[in-house]
């Protein structure tokens, strides 16, 4: 049974700062791209970003220079830093994971994210 476990999202003030992780029980971890997607309420589900399995990244362009995203191979973990946080980045956030031989794709439960004074 594939899991994809999100944790670290909260309450946080505009301007600050959360980490949130993704652990995944995926054999071949590495083997995946993954990424984070985010659903704010009344909107489709978003793409955040994405990181390959060669460590190669892209960004949604509202938050360029704000979230990075990694990913610990030995932990079978990718994480999402998240700084400069902003009302608008308000939304439930989803780990994916992605394989391309067979095709898999895999979500987790969702860790809400709220930013508000």
């Amino acid at each position: 049974q594939v899991q994809l476990v999100e944790s670290g999202g909260g309450l946080v003030q505009p301007g600050g700062s959360l980490r949130l992780s993704c652990a995944a029980s995926l054999r071949g971890f590495s083997f995946y791209s993954m990424g984070w997607y985010r659903q704010a309420p009344g909107k489709q589900r978003e793409l955040v970003t994405t990181i390959g399995r060669g460590g190669n990244t892209n960004y949604a362009d509202s938050v360029k220079g704000r979230f990075t995203i990694s990913r610990d191979n030995t932990q079978n973990t990718v994480y999402l830093q998240m700084n400069s946080l902003k009302p608008e980045d308000t939304a439930v956030y989803f780990c994916n994971a992605v394989g391309l031989v067979p095709a898999q794709n895999y979500w987790g439960q969702g860790t809400q994210v709220t930013v508000s004074s």
